[in-house]
């Protein structure tokens, strides 16, 4: 099965400026801009040691101020090559925060409201859908509306098609074929169909298509050099870019580009090195994609996330936390610090972008393995030091 998702506390996110790091599969980049106060040895120490034993295969990348203090990337990229700074990650869920950005720019720019409902962009929903979803309720995962991926019949149709727009359309159909699980505003469920949605609003609203708008008000002026929607065929020939690798049942792991979509979609599978995210934090906290008003409107938060299993990411075991959904990231106070972005998660795919803006710390750390109950330990661990 085909997933692009994750808890939503699983993933957080961004800032910083960045310069191309060019570190090399397995070394660091330049001198290390090491604060005292942030253990970057011990970290680079656990990542090494997780890499060792096959515990993690991709790229991670810290900045501090604007600096890249440390680059690594640890196994294989497909048969042709290694992960390395220039490898080219599925992003999964992360693609959120790009389609997050697009509709703040829209609504910045006067063309919509975080209160206009679904059906003053989108035809064909029946009414208790279209009169009170709002794009407010899309955004913070509080529509009612579920998972495309666990939609009957879906996946196996959405594995038939062939071109961008029968993703767009196919999908975005299916949706209009659900039923909300709860009204809008009334619960919290994460949402790949409320995501798939905004960006078929972003569409609509712009002229263009989705993707053409965000390649050209998101990743071109945040300086995304290589960062695009590739295609299936293209993942399968493309040297750049990381194959994923699923843990199988026999404990092995195996390539399962062919369980994904033709093209991602508003809601996953985006394709990004490292320093490209680091460059996309660095514009969002820079006002360069937004300006200052509708920044912090989109990275403050708003409404409370549904409690998670276990014990809570920030704080000690069974202490209190405060977390909000915001628009497209999730922000979390871990030890006196807000954390900010947005992870995801699919077969052979962990995503992480985090943004300390208290410290001024970005990590990124993008690997082509899934891991059992969410994240891979080093994202735990980056922010574990950087909060410490």
């Amino acid at each position: 099965m085909t997933t692009t998702r994750r808890s939503a506390l699983g993933m957080l996110g961004a800032s910083g400026a960045l310069l191309a790091t060019g570190a090399v599969a397995g070394a660091a980049s330049g001198p290390a801009v090491t604060p005292t106060s942030v253990d970057v040895r011990a970290f680079d120490r656990f990542v090494k040691e997780q890499a060792a034993m096959d515990a993690f295969s991709g790229s991670l990348l810290l900045v501090h101020r604007g600096r890249p203090v440390l680059a690594r990337s640890y196994g294989r990229a497909n048969d042709a090559a290694p992960n390395g700074p220039d490898t080219l990650f599925a992003m999964a869920s992360v693609t959120k925060l790009f389609t997050a950005v697009a509709i703040a720019q829209l609504a910045q720019a006067g063309k919509l409201a975080y209160t206009s409902t679904l059906g003053t962009f989108l035809s064909g929903f029946p009414a208790e859908i279209a009169d009170t979803v709002k794009v407010h309720h899309l955004l913070t995962h509080t529509s009612g509306l579920g998972d495309t991926f666990t939609m009957p019949g879906y996946l196996a149709e959405a594995l038939t098609w062939t071109d961008v727009d029968q993703v767009m359309n196919g999908t975005t159909d299916y949706i209009r074929r659900t039923s909300p699980e709860f009204a809008p505003g009334a619960g919290s469920r994460y949402s790949n169909a409320a995501y798939h949605l905004l960006g078929a609003i972003v569409a609509q609203v712009s002229g263009k298509s989705y993707y053409d708008y965000v390649r050209e008000h998101v990743f071109r002026p945040a300086g995304m050099t290589t960062t695009d929607f590739y295609t299936r065929p293209q993942w399968h020939t493309d040297p750049r870019i990381a194959h994923p690798y699923a843990k199988q049942p026999s404990g092995g792991r195996a390539d399962t580009i062919d369980q994904r979509l033709y093209v991602g979609t508003p809601a996953g599978d985006a394709f990004a090195t490292c320093a490209d995210m680091a460059r996309f934090a660095s514009a969002l906290q820079g006002a360069k994609l937004l300006d200052r008003a509708f920044t912090g409107i989109t990275l403050s938060g708003k409404v409370p996330p549904p409690p998670q299993p276990g014990p809570p990411p920030g704080g000690t075991p069974g202490g209190p936390h405060v977390a909000f959904q915001c628009y497209g990231p999730v922000t979390l106070l871990v030890g006196n610090q807000w954390v900010t972005g947005h992870g995801g998660g699919a077969p052979g795919t962990s995503t992480d972008l985090q943004l300390y803006p208290d410290t001024e710390w970005v990590t990124v750390i993008l690997s082509n393995y899934d891991y059992d109950g969410g994240p891979p330990p080093v994202v735990k661990k980056a922010r574990d030091i950087i909060t410490a």
